[in-house]
């Protein structure tokens, strides 16, 4: 066990390293930033850590091939007393990152660099997201292009048991997929308590607001939003500062099929996105996973050119403006790669965007609507949920389903190749 204390005048952590890690530790590199102030020290601690796990990896060559020791590896630090940061950071906490080296191989082939995503994660501190329910964290980076989502410990055992798989994957689809891009897998230690945390790319815009979204799985049973869900509505003329804490309603497939929506794109476009969606069910198939959406998120394009209009150059209101724990929203400049400002930081400086438009690069997820579309709409589509794998549980649930709905009824629980024909059925239909 290694331990860590003050060097020279500047006060600096007691670290120690656990016995256990399975990958290889460089010294622990002091903390550039020391202010990681978060509302809750869960937060804190993750931004130290990813802020830490960076600079470490810096240290650590990229390894010309991932061996099967990498997929199991893991990286742990434990802080005791230390002397620096204590308005903000606990006395005692626990950080420990998995497969680190893996997902620093997934970061780079999704086109994402880790100067960036440090930036995106730990410049200032994540938003709670409007979509969380429950107990459990979902959060945006500040600057919306990340995603970080308390999960169980029986997910990260199920993400240790496909993430091989899925890096074989991402590595034949050369990163185009639209599958979850995961980037990062943690746990946070505070108090005794255990939290755990994966990072995901955004599947909807930085800076496009959503106006209307739906959750598809090509199931009709018990598939349409509840009247409590549907009372969300999005008020006219939010500005886009305080649009993390608006709550949107989720629509099922259901409504889509009620609603008459239908999905405005080319020939060319539906065909690139239906490959892409095959293999993806294909790979979900082999790996007997189920019960994952298609989340379909749609920018008005019109909408949100009128309510600009009518914000015309009104400053946000300062309510808007200041993030909850009292840090201004980041100004997004620099260039992409280098940027001080994470990963969606060069945009607005080096590449203007007008109304409705995106940069493919950052929101990989986006498909504009045709020329001559009834209403010019951005499409933001992407699987989720991901991480359902055929167990007993589902079995009963599918037995049990069956009893009440019937044996031909579409209901959400069936076998995991019944299920991806179902779905990509569905899917395929969605479209004009």
């Amino acid at each position: 066990m290694a331990s860590l204390g003050n060097s020279g005048a500047t006060s600096s952590p007691m670290v120690i390293l656990a016995p256990k890690t399975k990958t290889k530790k460089k010294h622990f590199v002091q903390q550039k930033v020391k202010v990681f102030r978060a509302s809750d020290p869960v937060q804190s601690v993750f931004m130290w850590g990813v802020n830490h796990s960076i600079n470490d990896l810096n240290q650590v060559p990229v390894p010309v091939m991932l061996l099967p020791d990498d997929f199991k590896a893991n990286t742990k630090i434990k802080v005791n007393n230390h002397l620096f940061n204590k308005e903000n950071l606990p006395g005692h906490f626990k950080f420990k990152e998995y497969c680190p080296q893996v997902f620093r191989n997934l970061r780079e082939r999704f086109g994402i660099e880790d100067l960036d995503y440090q930036v995106s994660l730990t410049r200032s501190p994540p938003v709670r997201s409007s979509e969380a329910q429950g107990e459990g964290l979902l959060l945006n980076s500040y600057d919306r292009t990340l995603v970080i989502k308390q999960i169980s410990s029986e997910d990260v055992a199920d993400m240790h048991s496909i993430l091989s798989e899925y890096h074989q994957h991402i590595v034949k689809c050369h990163g185009s997929t639209l599958l979850p891009q995961f980037l990062g897998m943690y746990r946070v230690s505070v108090e005794s308590e255990e939290t755990y945390l994966i990072v995901m790319r955004n599947m909807f815009s930085h800076r496009l607001v959503v106006h209307r979204k739906y959750d598809l799985k090509g199931s009709l049973v018990s598939r349409e939003a509840s009247d409590k869900e549907r009372v969300k509505v999005l008020p006219a003329n939010i500005h886009f500062r305080a649009f993390d804490r608006i709550k949107l309603p989720t629509f099922k497939d259901m409504d889509f099929r009620n609603n008459m929506q239908k999905v405005y794109v080319s020939e060319e476009q539906k065909e690139k996105f239906m490959e892409k969606l095959n293999k993806d069910v294909e790979f979900l198939v082999k790996l007997k996973i189920m019960d994952y959406s298609l989340l379909l998120g749609i920018h008005d394009v019109g909408r949100a050119e009128r309510e600009e209009e009518e914000q015309g150059d009104e400053p946000p209101n300062e309510e808007d403006a200041e993030a909850e724990n009292g840090l201004a929203p980041a100004a997004t400049v620099g260039s992409y790669g280098t940027s001080p400002e994470g990963i969606a930081g060069y945009m607005s400086s080096c590449k203007p965007l007008g109304p409705g438009e995106f940069d493919p690069y950052v929101d990989v997820y986006a498909v504009a609507s045709i020329p001559g579309a009834p209403q010019r709409e951005v499409y933001f589509m992407g699987l989720i949920d991901v991480l359902t794998q055929y167990d007993t549980k589902k079995k009963a649930a599918h037995a049990a389903k069956t009893v009440k709905h019937g044996a031909g009824a579409e209901i959400s629980t069936v076998h995991p190749e019944q299920y991806a024909k179902r779905f990509r059925d569905f899917i395929s239909n969605i479209f004009a």
